[in-house]
């Protein structure tokens, strides 16, 4: 019998100020970089974008809940983007172009707390690794570079998805578990910003080098909570110098389907939260 496409949820990216000559004056347009979906959709998966329930549209949007996604989608992917807000961390943002998007945060760690509440997997990348231990408690550097003396590039805008630096995995750790053959790899590197203060719960599974940035944490409760710091969609699969990214799309989607699979089995079972 063949088993129906598991369904990813993928948070979405929002543009506030749409530029004039794109048509959309005035209003918020919400959207998803095609990379990280078509990355998904390499292992088979329906990849949905979840737009934010909020109000304040000439449009009324029912009684729908996040709640009512989760309980339709197998899993969350909470993609890269504009940086995290400092104030959702509690703190300032140093320089202006530092202020991020309090209310993407907002609306992402609503995401995120549902999904854990129903037990389903949660992936993060890049932003989502830092969304990820902000939720959890953790903070963030504003800005490597400056708060950080002795950290490498991390971030060249020029080079962009062909910036690539080296990272330890962590011995023992579930990453370390996923590539048994491999104490290091070259990663994508994109960010600016990087986990600070890491999150309650929170383990990290992956350095950078030689700085000791993290570049991977697991939640350590009953769930599937993950993020990466790194782009693994924008690996190329023929560079055997990269680390490669399916391992850890096909670990995420196998908790997935067997999160899918006790849910059809046990309907009244209590999902594990966190403390």
């Amino acid at each position: 019998m063949n088993r129906k496409p598991l369904k990813v949820g993928l948070s979405p990216r929002f543009l506030h100020t749409a530029p004039r000559e794109m048509g959309f004056r005035g209003k918020t347009l919400q959207y998803l970089e095609q990379s990280v979906a078509h990355w998904l959709m390499t292992a088979g998966a329906l990849v949905f974008m979840i737009p934010s329930i909020a109000g304040g549209s000439l449009l009324r949007r029912g009684n729908l809940r996040i709640a009512d996604y989760v309980a339709e989608l197998d899993g969350l992917v909470l993609q890269g983007g504009a940086d995290v807000s400092p104030l959702t961390y509690g703190e300032t943002a140093l320089k202006p172009e530092w202020k991020g998007d309090r209310v993407r945060d907002m609306y992402e760690i609503d995401l995120l707390q549902e999904f854990i509440s129903a037990g389903k997997p949660v992936l993060g990348i890049c932003r989502g690794l830092q969304l990820i231990n902000v939720a959890f408690g953790g903070t963030l550097y504003q800005d490597i570079r400056t708060q950080n003396a002795a950290a490498r590039v991390h971030h060249d805008v020029d080079a962009y998805d062909q910036h690539f630096h080296e990272i330890a995995l962590v011995d023992g750790s579930g990453l370390a578990k996923l590539y048994p053959e491999r104490r290091s790899a070259s990663v994508n590197s994109i960010h600016h910003q990087a986990a600070k203060d890491i999150g309650k719960d929170l383990a990290v599974e992956a350095v950078s080098v030689p700085d000791r940035l993290v570049e991977a944490l697991r939640w350590k409760g009953r769930g599937y909570v993950l993020g990466v710091q790194w782009h693994p969609e924008f690996h190329d699969p023929s560079n055997s110098g990269l680390l490669d990214g399916e391992p850890l799309l096909r670990d995420f989607l196998d908790c997935a389907a067997a999160v899918r699979e006790r849910v059809v089995r046990q309907p009244q079972a209590e999902p594990a939260t966190p403390s």
